[in-house]
């Protein structure tokens, strides 16, 4: 009898058991030939050096509660204590939070992926109770597309995820397309992973299609590996951020030679006038040409042109990565790359236009067939709080309560915020300058963590519950991103007293009040069933059948690609009916040009795309003191910071510290091997990484993946040196405009030096110092 059970991680399906032994046994579930090696790493679901066995309070928060000293948060030891009476606590932090500066003082924006699952999502949970309990400070956007998602909507009239969906299908690019030109490349490790779990993965074969139908592939970009070898791609090593000038440089050439599509920018786009006079140097007398382009991005100029020529002649479509807006005037990217394929005309026919975050989950793999019904999730009221941020200005938000800022064309103010509440997120992986972050980190008189693992969000908490993972509890997967519902069985027993996130929101209810209207009378099993009911219900109604929650529970994944319909794109019905199917922008057509953008009046985001000089990049004076310029890519062997702790992070590290890329000719002139312990710093931080040399980078760059667990060599210094290799140690904690204000991670410049003192023992893979609470007298 196969004892294995099923679940989804956002990385795959797998089949999970105990061997003889009692260790955990992983395999990919049937149909993944490709699956990720992330699953290797659940085995350390329960390692006991990273879990939370029971609540813990900070000392001095449990002897003072909020008149603590908040400085000592990271540096004091945890009281564990028995779960009422953590809970007692905590509830009556929130009270006291509410009533001290109302409900918008409570900050619980609690970014993070989580779990896969529908159910036992933490955000999902704490969005839910905080809006019964009357309200928070809540974010908007995400980390990792947050310009793109306030400019999209301005220039196509559509959610910026809905609009990367609009990319054409493989076989009409392998078909249809004569070229490809990525800018930022088109990482496949990107395409390991989906936010609500992925039943296989299939980007490779997506690609192989485009090779075999021919398509001619160019990578413009500082990091050749990231497109697969086996296209057999032209590389062209450009600066980091400088593709905008690159876009803006073939424009020109299309421009002046005479070579864009006239009717197409005449018929579906509105300010390509205003556009070109930028462009050309009508408007203010530098004229965006191929010369100036090359100069800032070091590409030569005549290769501009004579791509920006081929690109004209033979149908084309260009690729954008997600990481390329996550830098100063971000937004900008996708928005010339839109003008640039305008200007082609290619937008709207089969294999042309542009593809949006290539390579990025399932987003450009599902190919025209999308979930027609919504999934059942938890409901979540309305936010009876309205004030929100952007949410890569978490430090802004603590460090400047009252002041005002710029966001979408709004003037909005942060609030004072008095208790912060997390859950399924690690703000110190995923936020830049961490350094600042804990800084600004000691100024709330409260911050509540429900975390499975020690991580440093955890450490920097007055008070942790210690919640279960994914593989401790039942739920079910599924995405609108994918087209497989899976079935989630708990494998493990909860980890020492750890519960689920739904149990800890039904005891602080309990205490605040609202528990009837938090749980609507259902317990976790009971709300499960209910939302495959619902899923059940909305499928049924688009003529989709499923299976009863018993027969799904006890079955295999279900994939519904089969009973899926391919459906016509939103910009190929533009295409062919633009009066009959026009877009949701003022205009009812593309936006070249967005009156709505220019009347915002940000300076640094005017109402056309444009190029603007960077603070920080290999163009900057600051390259003058750290020359080499910092990418933070998405990491391979884990997801963002998820079990870190695991066998495929922790094969990849050098000892014992996370891979740092670099240029054989860099490396040289520091005298640094492969292998070696390097410092990279700069003017706000310095971290330890191992060195890796590799000619896949351009001179004067380097790549570090996030998600490695900060890990400072002294907590009470507020610039101590990283220890582990988390970039956001020494990122930008900047907007990427006053307009999109999303993050610019990829804004960084650095200097390296070999390492030669006593290698640091890390300490973040073991739990802090805990003492016993006191015995009651």
């Amino acid at each position: 009898m196969d004892l294995r059970r099923m679940t989804a991680t956002h990385w795959g399906n797998f089949l999970v058991d105990r061997t003889p032994g009692g260790a955990l046994s992983v395999t990919p579930a049937p149909g993944d030939d490709r699956p990720s090696a992330i699953g290797r790493s659940l085995t350390a679901t329960q390692d006991p050096r990273c879990r939370i066995a029971r609540p813990a309070i900070r000392r001095g928060y449990y002897e003072h509660r909020r008149a603590s000293d908040t400085t000592q948060r990271g540096r004091e030891p945890f009281v564990e204590v028995k779960w009422d009476e953590a809970l007692d606590i905590a509830a009556h932090a929130l009270s006291e939070a509410r009533d001290a500066g109302g409900n918008k003082a409570i900050y619980a924006g609690s970014y993070g992926w989580a779990s896969a699952g529908r159910f036992h999502h933490a955000q999902g949970q704490i969005h839910r109770f905080m809006r019964l309990f009357g309200g928070y400070t809540d974010s908007v956007d995400s980390y990792s597309f947050a310009a793109a998602e306030v400019l999209i909507p301005h220039v196509l009239g559509m959610n910026a995820y809905y609009a990367a969906a609009q990319a054409p299908t493989t076989q009409e690019i392998a078909q249809h397309c004569r070229r490809i030109v990525f800018f930022g490349g088109a990482a496949v490790r990107n395409a390991q992973v989906n936010s609500g779990g992925i039943g296989r993965h299939d980007a490779a074969e997506h690609f192989a299609a485009i090779r075999d139908g021919g398509v001619e592939v160019v990578n413009i970009s500082p990091i050749r590996d990231d497109v697969l070898d086996s296209l057999d791609t032209r590389w062209l090593a450009c600066r980091p951020n400088s593709d905008v000038t690159i876009m803006l440089g073939m424009l020109h050439t299309l421009i002046v030679e005479d070579r864009y599509d006239r009717e197409f920018v005449s018929t579906y786009c509105t300010g390509f006038d205003r556009l070109a006079d930028y462009v050309t140097g009508r408007d203010d007398g530098r004229p965006k040409d191929a010369a100036w382009a090359s100069t800032l991005s070091e590409l030569p100029a005549e290769e501009i042109r004579a791509l920006a020529r081929s690109m004209a002649e033979e149908r084309c479509l260009i690729g954008v990565t997600y990481s390329l807006q996550r830098a100063e005037h971000g937004e900008q990217t996708h928005w010339a790359a839109w003008a640039l394929a305008a200007a082609l005309g290619h937008i709207g026919l089969p294999g042309g236009g542009v593809l949006m975050g290539t390579g990025v989950e399932r987003m450009n793999t599902m190919q025209r067939r999308y979930l027609p019904f919504k999934i059942g999730t938890i409901p979540r009221p309305p936010n009876p709080v309205q004030d929100v941020i952007p949410v890569a200005r978490i430090a802004d938000l603590l460090e400047h309560p009252g002041e005002t800022f710029s966001y979408n064309g709004r003037t909005l103010t942060y609030p004072h915020i008095d208790l912060v509440y997390w859950a399924g997120g690690n703000p110190f992986h995923h936020h830049q300058d961490i350094n600042r972050l804990r800084r600004a980190w000691t100024r709330p008189k409260t911050v509540i963590v429900n975390e499975p693992n020690w991580t440093t969000t955890a450490r920097m908490a007055d008070i942790v519950f210690p919640v279960t993972s994914p593989l401790e509890r039942s739920d079910f997967a599924g995405s609108s991103m994918d087209h497989w519902l899976t079935p989630m069985h708990a494998v493990l027993t909860p980890y020492g007293e750890a519960r689920d996130d739904y149990a800890v929101f039904i005891g602080l209810a309990k205490r605040l009040g609202f528990e009837a209207e938090f749980t609507e009378g259902r317990d976790a099993d009971e709300w499960l069933e209910h939302l495959w009911d619902v899923t059940r219900r909305n499928a049924g109604e688009v003529g989709i059948s499923l299976p009863g929650f018993a027969s799904f529970r006890e079955g295999p994944a279900l994939d519904l690609r089969p009973m899926l319909e391919e459906r016509p794109l939103v910009l190929e019905r533009f295409r062919q009916d633009p009066a009959g199917h026009p877009l949701d922008t003022p205009s009812g057509r593309i936006e070249l040009f967005s009156q709505t953008i220019a009347d915002a009046g940000c300076p640094d985001c005017v109402g056309h795309p444009a190029w603007y000089d960077k603070r920080e990049w290999l163009g900057s004076p600051q390259a003058e003191h750290f020359p080499l310029h910092l990418l933070s890519n998405q990491p391979a062997t884990r997801l963002h910071s998820q079990l870190d702790h695991g066998v495929t992070s922790q094969e990849s590290k050098i000892r014992g510290r996370e891979p740092l890329r670099m240029n054989p000719r860099d490396a040289a002139a520091r005298n640094i091997r492969d292998g070696d312990v390097v410092r990279v710093f700069n003017d706000r931080g310095a971290l330890l990484a191992g060195a890796r040399v590799s000619d896949a980078l351009r001179p004067g760059v380097v790549q570090l993946a996030t998600g490695a667990w900060y890990d400072v060599l002294d907590p009470a210094d507020p610039l101590s040196l990283e220890i582990h290799g988390n970039p956001n140690a020494l990122t930008n904690d900047i907007g990427s405009s006053s307009f999109a204000q999303g993050p610019s991670a990829n804004s960084c410049l650095v200097e390296i030096e070999k390492y030669t003192g006593d290698l640091p023992e890390l300490g973040v893979f073991s739990p802090p110092p805990l003492i016993d609470s006191p015995k009651p007298a």
